[in-house]
């Protein structure tokens, strides 16, 4: 049977990304230090609705205004449902390490969410991982290791909740690509915002406790930035290949390393230091010099 060639990546749609991926893991840098803040004060699955609602509030003005109600109901509506589902899971067992962890080292260890996307890529996204790209998220995820140090006694109770944090974060992020094309960005991310808020408004009577002033403004900010986080995201996978651009979510670690020093005084060590820059290095490979393709 005559065997197809893989196309090639096309170099400016993966760079063009890349930068969009960067905005985004700023703007989820500082969200996360807002979420540590309110996690102190507020219970979990408060902070996780104060997340979605002002999400929604931020998103459904453009959503409302650029598009026709026959264009909300997207193509792929149970796709974007288990999209939506992934990363809702996703943010409440992050936001639950965060209330007991450093910020820096919850983040580390959900970064085994690029190893779910690369075993996974082959058979849900029909993406072909080169060796480099593999080589170089098993660098990023040694320095995530070197971050959280297992066995060292840097672990804690949060630590399994980060963990299914990055797992169930993997799966969003191959919806996320798969996604890709069949609907506008801001539909994709007004479902998303639409499946967290309803599911945690539901819960919201049993653990509602009332915000100050201050703290409404936290909420606010956690949902406007992360829903401009999560629609660069959108646009970045819209044009790339998930192999290629998973990687580059760790260099939320940079922010996320820099608000946790700012905001809470968590000094990161020599060896946070190095596990960072393993990772900035790993990511940057895969983003400029990986192999993925599409049959």
């Amino acid at each position: 049977m005559a065997r197809t060639l893989p196309r090639a990546v096309d170099r400016p749609a993966v760079l063009a990304g890349a930068v969009l991926m960067l905005g985004a893991m700023a703007l989820l840098a500082v969200s996360d230090g807002f979420a540590k803040e309110l996690g102190r004060r507020f219970p979990v699955w408060e902070v996780v609705w104060a997340r979605y609602a002002f999400n929604i509030l931020a998103v459904a003005p453009p959503l409302l205004w650029r598009h026709r109600a026959r264009e909300l109901w997207p193509a792929r509506p149970l796709l974007q449902l288990a999209r939506g589902t992934a990363l809702l899971v996703s943010t409440a067992l992050y936001f639950g390490a965060l209330a007991v962890m450093p910020l820096a080292d919850t983040l580390a260890l959900t970064f085994i969410a690029p190893l779910v996307v690369a075993a996974l890529a082959p058979w849900l996204l029909d993406e072909r991982v080169g060796w480099r790209a593999w080589a170089a998220v098993a660098v990023g995820f040694a320095g995530t290791l070197l971050i959280a140090r297992p066995g060292l006694g840097v672990l804690d109770a949060g630590a399994p909740l980060a963990v299914g944090a990055g797992a169930t974060y993997g799966l969003f992020l191959i919806a996320t690509r798969r996604l890709a094309g069949t609907a506008p960005p801001l539909v994709t991310l007004g479902w998303t915002a639409a499946v967290g808020a309803l599911a945690t408004s539901a819960l919201l009577p049993f653990v509602w406790r009332p915000p100050g002033a201050g703290e409404l403004a936290l909420m606010a900010g956690l949902g406007a930035g992360t829903a401009l986080a999560h629609l660069l995201f959108i646009r970045a996978f819209a044009s790339t290949p998930a192999t290629l651009l998973a990687p580059l979510t760790y260099l939320e670690i940079v922010g996320a390393t820099a608000v946790g020093y700012v905001a809470f005084g968590e000094f990161p060590d020599a060896l946070t230091w190095l596990g960072a820059a393993v990772i900035v290095a790993s990511g940057l490979t895969v983003s400029l010099g990986g192999s993925a393709t599409r049959e």
